[in-house]
This record gives C-alpha cells, sequence and structure tokens, in this order.
C-alpha cells in the first residue's frame, strides 16, 4: 500500500503533471498559459488548446524527472472538478487513455479537497480536526477537516470568489491580468488605512464580495471626478487599503469558525493564500488566538499536480477510483 502515482491537473489555466511515490511526492511540473494576459482574464477555448499542446510533454517531464517509468506505476489520478469543462476534459481524457493503456486503476480527484491536502506535502502538517480557509479565483470556503477524506464546507461566499475580487479591483486600476498579485505587490508600499471599504452582512461564516466590488468602483469614480490622476498618485494606499478590507472579512470569519468549533488548527489554501498581506496576518492572529498556523509553500498554493498526487495518495489507501465511463464535474461539490 505504497503506490507509485502519476497526478494530473488541467482544471483552468496550469497544466501540470507530478509524481507521488509512497506519500512523497517527487516533483511537481508546472506549464503556464501567458495568451490569458491578453484578454484581461482566462479564455476556456484558448486555455482548452494550450493544454493539449502541453499535456504530453509535462507528463513526459514528470515521469523522466521522478527517474519512474510508466510501467511502475500503479494509478494514473486526474482533476475531476471543479473547473473549465473544456480544461478538465483534456486532463480527463488523457488520463483515462494512459490508465486504459497500462491497465491500472483511475483516481478522479475534487481540486478544491486536493488544494487542502497540499498541507501534508511537507512538514509540518495540521493535525486533525482542522480548519482550513480554501481562497481561490474561483472559491472562498471555510472547511471543518476531520480527515484525509472527510470535509465539511462550513461557511462559504454567497457570490463572487475573494481571489476574483482582488482581480477585477485590479482591473479597474487598469492593472494587467493577473491582478490580485499586484495589488499585493503595491500594498507593501502603501498604508492600509488610507481609505475604507464596507464589510458585506451575511451569515455567520458566509461571505460576499459582490458588494464591496461596487463599492470600489464607485469609490474611483468619485475620486476621479476630482482628480484624474488620483488613482496614479495614490495606488499604493488604495492597493493597500481595499487588500486590508479584503483580509479582515476573511479573516474575521475565521475567527468566528474557531470559537464556534474551538480548534485552533487552522490552514489557509489556494492561489489567494500566496498573498503576502493574507499570510502576515494570520501569523499575527497565531499569536493573538494562540492558533497554530499552516501555510503551504508557494509552489503548493496555486494550481498544480503535487496537491492532485497528495489527493490521490489517500483515496487509493481508501480503494476510491473511477470507472473509465467516468466524466468531469465542472462544479463539482466536496
Amino acid at each position: 500500500m505504497n503506490p507509485t502515482i502519476l497526478a494530473i491537473e488541467s482544471s483552468c489555466d496550469e497544466t501540470s503533471a507530478a509524481i507521488i511515490k509512497k506519500g512523497k511526492v517527487l516533483n511537481n511540473i508546472i506549464a503556464t498559459q501567458s495568451v490569458h494576459e491578453n484578454y484581461g482574464g482566462v479564455v476556456p477555448e484558448l486555455a482548452s488548446r494550450a493544454h493539449q499542446m502541453n499535456i504530453v510533454p509535462v507528463v513526459e517531464e514528470a515521469l523522466k524527472g521522478s527517474g519512474v517509468k510508466k510501467e511502475e506505476l500503479d494509478a494514473i489520478a486526474f482533476t475531476k472538478g471543479p473547473g473549465l469543462l473544456g480544461a478538465l476534459l483534456v486532463g480527463s481524457s488523457f488520463a483515462k487513455s494512459l490508465a486504459q493503456g497500462l491497465g491500472i486503476p483511475l483516481i478522479g480527484v475534487n481540486h478544491m479537497q486536493a488544494h487542502i491536502l497540499a498541507h501534508f506535502i511537507d512538514d509540518p502538517k495540521p493535525m486533525f480536526p482542522f480548519l482550513c480557509l480554501t481562497v481561490s479565483g474561483g472559491h472562498t470556503q471555510i472547511v471543518l477537516v476531520k480527515d484525509y477524506l472527510d470535509m465539511e464546507v462550513v461557511g462559504e461566499t454567497q457570490d463572487d470568489a475573494v481571489g476574483e475580487a482582488f482581480d477585477k479591483s485590479a482591473k479597474l486600476l487598469d492593472l494587467p491580468y493577473p491582478g490580485g498579485p499586484l495589488i499585493d505587490k503595491y500594498a507593501k508600499n502603501g498604508n492600509p488605512q488610507a481609505f475604507d471599504f464596507p464589510d458585506s452582512d451575511v451569515a455567520e461564516l458566509d461571505f460576499s464580495f459582490s458588494g464591496i466590488k461596487t463599492s470600489f468602483l464607485y469609490f474611483l469614480r468619485d475620486r476621479l471626478k476630482e482628480d484624474e490622476d488620483f488613482v496614479k498618485k495614490n495606488m499604493n494606499d488604495i492597493c493597500a487599503s481595499l487588500q486590508r478590507c479584503l483580509i479582515n472579512m476573511l479573516t474575521k470569519r475565521l475567527i468566528r469558525a474557531s470559537d464556534k468549533f474551538n480548534i485552533k488548527e487552522v490552514t489557509i489554501a489556494g492561489g489567494v493564500s500566496a498573498n503576502s498581506g493574507l499570510r502576515k496576518r494570520l501569523d499575527e492572529l497565531a499569536n493573538e488566538h494562540h492558533w497554530n498556523v499552516y501555510i503551504p509553500d508557494f509552489e503548493y498554493c496555486t494550481d498544480n499536480a503535487g496537491m492532485i498526487a497528495m489527493a490521490a495518495h489517500y483515496k487509493y489507501l481508501a480503494g476510491e477510483f473511477e470507472p473509465l465511463t467516468t466524466s468531469p464535474d465542472p462544479r463539482m461539490k466536496f
């Protein structure tokens, strides 16, 4: 029960492959897609075409770099969902063909569960039960993690995800895509108290980010009427203030969840977990609330096959396999 697994990730605009052996991720090969920068966001059809071009060389590099021959593989894993349907189809079709050709099991992985299980790739590892704040361009959730494959969403966004709020606000500032990392960059040199933006009034552990986007739009509109160079003059302070508001919206609910479930083991996952402001704030909260906080390496924050491989390892041990007739699920739930 120490399987060697090839894992494939193709949920959005990253084509990635990784090899895991005896529970240890050996490598994590990622091919990025720069074409979307020209359109201010991911274009699904272009993403699918890029996956088709990238998947063979990426898988070949994963196998070659790990020293594992395809005949030594015990299973093939792929991202089943959630994600872009066309992108998921590329990864799932390749995985099914390879699994059938080698006569080995197929493992379908939930992308968001894999983000959480990325915490088990390297040390230190959280202890069960723990809370995970999953934050990305498509998801914002608080998840109660009871075991490797036993997770419950206890809070989630009612509309937009926080990653989308970052990127769309950046677009209003005329920053290139992806804008979230640029807001983080400018925020480091700004005053986070310079401007105020409203929080949303939703259920105890749920989120809503549509309101702050609208508020930010009107804020810029009114200030630019007074001074057409307002953004240029105040970019650092604007980004710092916006980031402070979004981070406070996230961490306020996380504190509530910690108190409600009496859990001090706290983690974050997803692309927005690479945000330096969020990481810093969690370090502060760890001291204030006596939390044990776990944050993955940057390599495992954004979409990657290493996390898919780790999730597949535990699914293999549990005997959770997919038939070759399986199909990707772009709206896959926990």
